[in-house]
């Protein structure tokens, strides 16, 4: 037996580190550091490895203009003059419009990719914009015991594995849909964040459940933001559930289509320049949608359904349930929340996004 983590704990330290600003080690011999979270003095020390990479994904690339040879991203060559602020500028597209000319800049063609893909997936993973900068090292292993650094196989940050999830506790929480409700807390072995799901009076597990798969949206939720219909659909399906006697509804987080809070603020601030949802994220250098709904279909299996009615306006969340082995007997419309701060967003979910609005 051994104290020491596993890989799939240091891979949690990992995503830690880069959100605090501290390098993590690829086993294959590189270093990686986050650029929103890199500061002056470790750029300086990073220098000082050899020839940098900045990896950035195809999206960003494509705003920038930069052509990205390795097909889902590009790693630009850092300038020897290059500072902290011109590193941000190139992942952070706040000040695109003000700052247009950033170049020129090219894409490397030749050398391996997979450590610059290996770190944007971390990067993703911790909730950071996804850039990162990468360097070599001779050694690894010693590089990362003599800086007390973390270490991981490129492998396991490139897994597409999903994370077991297990049941924590659950307990008897009265809500105004119904009094007969019960909060569960279930947690990914990964680290990762926790998910939870409302369950309303006792639904048979031998027939369809009047489901929901909502993501945790803490602008709409909590505070009644006017720029989603989140809010009303999270309060719509649990009174459906309500007056139904019984249903269950799992509340994901996954904030901003899986991008995190702060980078759906980034978003906001970017819709503020008159791009719309997806341009934002592209901008930003994510995918329309980087949620992953295997997480809502195993809840559902650990809770012991197998078959849902399920509440939303997206059908790709029916066949991303299907698709995971949980049975949609009905897709259940939920058309709420509509307004004027709202209309395009909407709109744009019904274009680019597919939704039956």
């Amino acid at each position: 037996m051994t104290f020491g983590p596993n890989t799939t704990e240091r891979i949690a330290r990992a995503r830690a580190d880069l959100r605090m600003g501290v390098p993590v080690v690829l086993q294959g011999g590189y270093v990686i550091l986050a650029v929103e979270t890199l500061d002056q003095d470790r750029l300086a020390a990073v220098r000082s490895l050899g020839d940098l990479a900045l990896a950035i994904t195809a999206r960003r690339a494509a705003t920038l203009k930069i052509a990205a040879y390795d097909g889902d991203l590009a790693r630009v060559p850092l300038p020897a003059d290059a500072d902290v602020r011109w590193v941000r500028a190139i992942a952070d597209p706040a000040d695109d419009l003000t700052m247009p000319m950033k170049g020129p800049l090219y894409g490397l063609r030749e050398g391996d990719a997979l450590p610059h893909r290996a770190g944007i997936a971390l990067a993703k993973s911790a909730r950071l914009l996804p850039s990162v900068l990468v360097a070599p090292v001779a050694d690894a292993s010693s590089f990362a015991v003599e800086n007390g650094l973390t270490i991981v196989p490129e492998y396991a940050a490139l897994t597409t594995e999903l994370s077991p999830i297990d049941p924590v506790i659950f307990a008897r929480v009265p809500i105004e849909a119904s009094e007969a409700g019960r909060l569960h807390i279930f947690r990914p072995e990964d680290g990762g964040e926790e998910h939870y799901a409302v369950e309303i009076g006792n639904p048979s597990r031998d027939e369809p459940v009047l489901a929901r798969l909502h993501s945790a949206c803490f602008t709409g939720d909590v505070l009644g933001s006017l720029k989603c219909d989140c809010g009303p659909q999270l309060r719509a399906a649990l009174g459906q559930m309500g007056a139904n006697g019984a249903g269950v509804l799992l509340y994901l987080n996954q904030e901003g289509r899986g991008i995190g809070l702060a980078n759906k603020m980034r978003a906001y601030s970017l819709q503020d320049q008159g791009f719309d949802t997806v341009e934002a994220n592209h901008r930003l250098g994510f995918e329309d949608d980087e949620r992953d709904f295997r997480i809502g279909a195993e809840i559902l299996r650990k809770m012991g359904f197998r078959s849902v009615r399920l509440l939303t306006n997206n059908p790709n969340k029916v066949a991303r349930m299907q698709d995971h082995g949980i049975a949609v007997t009905e897709r259940v419309p939920l058309k709420v929340g509509e307004n004027r701060h709202n209309h395009h967003y909407l709109a744009t979910k019904a274009s680019k996004s597919g939704h039956l609005l």
